[in-house]
């Protein structure tokens, strides 16, 4: 089965998804769309498909599913019209930055029998991956803690800031999707920290810039999730997690992996310096088995239940934060 997709959204991300699209055997890109004519152009002209207006896509017969990588405030009405179109669905997280909305997308996703999939590409990272399944063989017994850092290596600019929803719904969010990932059960509680250390003037866009997480599930597993704008020497992605028999962990990731070692002692090569690089091989893992779970019928993963998980989480954090204290998730959800 060769699943046809439409683009929506030609920009960086729309950019990452198209290559993933045609690099994939089982798939092909029939159209592309963006706001921004020149941008999608572009895209038909090194893919060979069509440029078509939004409207166009959804209506279209030779289109099964769409990759939605428009800004994050149409992202539901998008998800909505295009299932009820009968068309397939991966979109770009966050569904939305408001829980409400989100569970009413989600209800329309379900009344028409919809597939949703959340792009949370770092659970198709080789590297995560290769920790979960060391997890899953029981080789460290029992899960107890994790230990999750993602820290930028500069702060992105203030006009993104406003309109990103902020640190713990644009940046964390792939982290407590991470932890739920890791620990294999879900949080019951999270206390959490932050301030505003790199630029000032993130802060007078009330958000922050440097946060910490706890998180703690009903049985007593643990996360802890470090994040910052700021990490002068790369691009800084490592987990870790502790169990009853052991301890497993996946470093940072370098372009070339080598080490010199000379009289001056030993080095190597500078981390990634952007999250393109880094998760090239996991986006395309998730667009892959978004294809796989169409083709064989089976549900695609992360759910659009894991969207709206992350979401709350997010702002139980932001609560946290806002009141100084440990918001359990019955507050929230």
């Amino acid at each position: 089965m060769t699943v046809r997709f439409g683009l929506l959204g030609a920009g960086r991300i729309g950019k990452v998804h198209a290559k993933a699209v045609m690099g994939d055997a089982n798939a092909k890109l029939v159209a592309v769309t963006d706001a921004m004519p020149a941008a999608a152009q572009a895209i038909a002209d090194q893919y060979g498909c069509d440029v078509r207006s939004m409207e166009a896509i959804l209506a279209a017969t030779d289109i099964d599913a769409v990759v939605i990588c428009t800004p994050t405030d149409t992202h539901a009405d998008l998800i909505e019209a295009f299932v009820k179109a009968g068309k397939a669905v991966f979109c770009e997280k966050p569904i939305d930055l408001s829980l409400d909305r989100v569970k009413s997308c989600l209800e329309v996703v379900r009344a028409h029998k919809g597939t949703l999939m959340v792009g949370f590409n770092r659970r198709f990272d080789p590297h995560f991956q290769a920790v979960r399944a060391e997890i899953d063989k029981g080789t460290i017994g029992d899960v107890e803690m994790a230990v999750i850092t993602s820290r930028d290596p500069g702060a992105p600019p203030v006009e993104y800031i406003a309109r990103s929803g902020g640190i713990f719904r644009d940046m964390t969010i792939h982290d407590f999707d991470m932890a739920r990932f890791l620990l294999g059960e879900e949080i019951a509680e999270v206390s959490a920290m932050a301030a505003v250390l790199v630029d000032q003037a993130i802060g007078k866009e009330g958000d922050f810039d440097s946060v910490q997480v706890m998180l703690k599930t009903a049985s007593g597993r643990q996360a802890m999730i470090s994040n910052s704008r700021r990490a002068t020497y790369g691009y800084d992605q490592r987990i870790e997690v502790h169990g009853s028999k052991g301890a497993v962990s996946a470093e940072n990731q370098r372009p070339v992996s080598i080490e010199v070692a000379t009289g001056a002692g030993y080095t190597r090569p500078p981390l990634h310096d952007f999250f393109m690089t880094r998760y090239t091989e996991a986006y395309g893992a998730e667009i892959a088995s978004f294809i796989a779970a169409l083709s064989s019928g089976k549900p695609a993963a992360p759910s659009g239940e894991d969207g709206l998980i992350a979401l709350a989480l997010a702002e139980a954090a932001l609560k946290s934060v806002a009141e100084g204290r440990t918001v359990k998730m019955s507050e929230i959800l």
